[in-house]
């Protein structure tokens, strides 16, 4: 079975030994994400970073060759200071329709200044036959 890994270039990845998503087979497996530069602070921060860490999560589902539709679960951690409505507001905008599986959680603290959120996302890429409007 063959691995593809998904880099991004961030600083982590290299020095903690890690890539920012990894598919084998059809599973594809996005390391925990959070956010830097203007999606960090300012108003509804929460809901800001929520959505950024989101977004750049899915862009590497995508870089390895699934879709938004192919999530089937999710992880939201939260710093202490963290609005857990406005995370739950962004994670139903991005993924509301798809409905994934998800556990949010409060933790001590994230790594990286002014995090308050980190996502974790997993995809199931199914052959087409198994897709709406596929043979199958």
């Amino acid at each position: 079975m063959t691995t593809r890994h998904h880099r991004d270039g961030t600083a982590l990845e290299g020095s903690a030994g890690y890539a920012r998503a990894v598919r084998r087979g059809t599973r594809i497996e996005v390391s925990g994400t959070t956010v830097a530069g203007d999606a960090m602070g300012g108003p509804d921060e929460t809901g800001r970073q929520t959505r950024a860490a989101l977004a750049h999560a899915l862009d590497a589902v995508v870089a390895l060759g699934g879709t938004v539709e192919d999530v089937v679960r999710t992880r939201v951690l939260l710093a202490p200071t963290a609005d857990w409505r406005a995370a739950a507001d962004a994670h139903r905008e991005a993924l509301g329709a798809v409905a994934p599986a998800n556990t949010t959680v409060y933790v001590a603290a994230l790594l990286g200044d002014g995090a308050v959120v980190e996502v974790e996302v997993e995809a199931e890429v199914l052959p087409d036959a198994g897709r709406e409007g596929g043979d199958g």
